[in-house]
């Protein structure tokens, strides 16, 4: 699943691309992706322009010239890929790009007035698209908890967020309207990096332990986002930059390896409220 990571490299690189180009035309091949009536959506969006785009958690926000808002949310497989003469923009889940654009992944369709495109693809189809207005926009994002890197996420705002909890650690880390962004593949990281377990209770976690939890859910996720995530990258730009943290990964994909800080044990793999969670048994504690 893309994560804030991945969500905000799309947002980066999208923003240096489509923002005040007219929208001539809106290809919709999958209406059940779209949260509106289709010829609303289509009506709405031509001829419209995006003149800025933000992000809360995973969700991207498209900001409209008639301050309309067109919300995309990437779920577990969606990709947003930008095409133009010279160059392939690719972001969100990494399955491959298969054959030529179009594709039978490719779900809605955005032509620009340079005939360029933003196609949505989605191989499992969970993502979705939506135009809403100011207000339900408002309500959409005040459902989201506060973002790891943003003013809000202080150590003493962490405190207060655990003291309210219980159970176990990694189902709060993924929960969005507690922490914004946080998804499996991260989760796992924040655990492994400040040594403790992700199924260790929240209430047996010291002082100490929380310090060094905040210090490293604020670092994997800083240097996720300045790596361009694990699954972004960039086909034939100017750079050729593709999305590396993958190469930084500690514990996520790495069941059954010896650990990479200790040497002293495999990487364990268990299901944790129905996900995927891999740790170290011997240096998380």
């Amino acid at each position: 699943m893309p994560e804030l990571p991945e969500v905000e490299t799309i947002r980066i690189g999208l923003s240096n691309k489509i923002l005040h180009k007219p929208i001539r035309q809106i290809k919709i091949l999958k209406p059940k992706l779209v949260k509106n009536k289709p010829k609303n959506f289509q009506d709405i969006l031509r001829n419209n322009q995006i003149i800025n785009i933000d992000r809360r958690g995973k969700l991207l926000i498209f900001n409209l010239a008639d301050e309309n808002f067109l919300l995309i949310h990437l779920k577990m497989t969606g990709q947003l890929i930008y095409i133009s003469q010279n160059q392939i923009i690719a972001g969100g889940h990494n399955f491959p790009l298969a054959g030529q654009l179009p594709n039978q992944y490719s779900h809605v369709i955005f032509s620009f007035i340079d005939n360029s495109h933003l196609f949505f693809n989605d191989l499992r189809q969970f993502g979705y698209l939506k135009i809403v207005g100011h207000l339900e926009k408002e309500k959409i994002v005040a459902k989201y908890g506060p973002e790891p890197l943003g003013k809000n996420f202080s150590l003493d705002k962490f405190k207060e967020i655990l003291s309210k909890r219980k159970g176990v650690l990694k189902p709060l880390l993924l929960n969005q309207q507690i922490i914004a962004g946080i998804g499996n593949i991260y989760a796992d990281e924040i655990c492994f990096r400040a040594k403790i377990k992700p199924n260790r209770k929240i209430n047996t976690l010291t002082n100490q332990e929380i310090i060094n939890l905040h210090k490293a859910t604020q670092y994997i996720m800083m240097k996720a986002i300045h790596k361009k995530g694990t699954t972004f990258s960039d086909y034939r730009d100017s750079d050729n930059q593709r999305g590396n943290f993958v190469q930084y990964l500690k514990v996520y994909g790495r069941e059954n390896k010896k650990c990479l800080r200790c040497r002293m044990a495999n990487i364990k793999k268990i299901s944790l409220g129905g996900r995927g969670t891999r740790f170290c048994p011997y240096c998380q504690k």
